[in-house]
């Protein structure tokens, strides 16, 4: 695809993902209007709508349309939202800043923030089970799956889990490796699965999308991790050193800055290649994987 422009490309599909999140989450009213407040806050603090767009990518790579994956990309979008609610609390990384605003935490206090990570994870699956009515039950049965085993203990709960354990002990490149495909892999993996299997994939098709969301996971860590290194704090929308600073095992801290920034790559290719059988219509996964290599927040 010549010329393509992924700058534009992001900004057209996250408004999309905007306003269907904007049009179907809960406006806050009632008794429990402060829960509702609260999630409201981080769903809409200003995301890149990463997840949401790879699974819509992968909706038309798969020869679908966007249109029918949009329920689930906003589920996967209110996943991860729910996780850096809870990420950010006291007991987990105890961070007060978050795309440069206070945290949920720090606004409506640690009870409701936890209450309001709870409200998105289970308006999700909600909203999964409100997908069009000409996606047969199976299919929408095998999304719940796939998000279920990418956001529980199989995947991003699990990966939280090992960072915790890993904080006050030392631990060798396999283990911070394995954590990384489950904490941040998984949920990015299963956005192009979730994606591929709503428009139609087939079964090589599916896999092929899987492989690519495996590799553009860790590509997405390593660069994050050396993003909290050698980061601007008003790009990030957070202070770097955060990681060093409570003894996270991170890939520069166990490879240092070099072989950290190759090991990116090496997983970039490997995400593009993962691509080689597809037309022209992957051309916007092809540019997220290369924008990893440049990317500053």
């Amino acid at each position: 695809m010549v010329g393509f422009d992924l700058k534009l490309y992001l900004a057209e599909r996250k408004q999309l993902v905007e306003n269907a999140l904007e049009s179907c989450f809960p406006v806050p009213s009632g008794l429990e209007k402060s829960v509702l407040e609260a999630a409201r806050y981080s769903l809409f603090a200003g995301g890149k709508r990463l997840r949401p767009i790879l699974c819509l990518a992968a909706a038309e790579v798969a020869g679908g349309s966007w249109e029918a994956a949009m329920p689930a990309a906003c589920a996967l979008e209110m996943i991860h939202t729910y996780s850096l609610i809870h990420d950010d609390l006291p007991a987990m990384d105890n961070d007060d800043f978050r795309r440069g605003k206070p945290t949920n935490h720090k606004v409506f206090g640690e009870a409701i923030a936890v209450l309001a990570g709870d409200a998105l994870l289970t308006e999700a699956f909600d909203f999964v089970s409100k997908m069009d009515g000409d996606i047969p039950p199976r299919k929408i049965l095998a999304v719940v799956a796939t998000l279920v085993r990418a956001s529980g203990y199989r995947g991003m709960i699990g990966g939280q889990v090992i960072d915790l354990e890993c904080e006050n002990r030392t631990v060798d490149l396999a283990t911070v490796e394995y954590m990384h495909i489950h904490k941040t892999g998984a949920l990015l993996s299963a956005s192009l699965e979730v994606g591929a299997l709503l428009g139609g994939g087939s079964d090589a098709q599916v896999s092929s999308l899987k492989r690519y969301g495996h590799h553009l996971g860790l590509a997405f860590q390593i660069t994050d991790d050396l993003l909290d290194v050698e980061g601007d704090a008003r790009e990030m929308g957070k202070k770097p050193g955060s990681d060093a600073a409570k003894n996270k095992k991170t890939y520069p801290a166990l490879l240092g800055m070099t072989r950290s920034r190759d090991a990116a790559r090496e997983h970039v290719d490997a995400a593009l290649q993962a691509l080689a059988a597809f037309d022209d219509r992957a051309e916007p996964l092809r540019a997220v994987a290369r924008y990893l290599l440049v990317r500053k927040a």
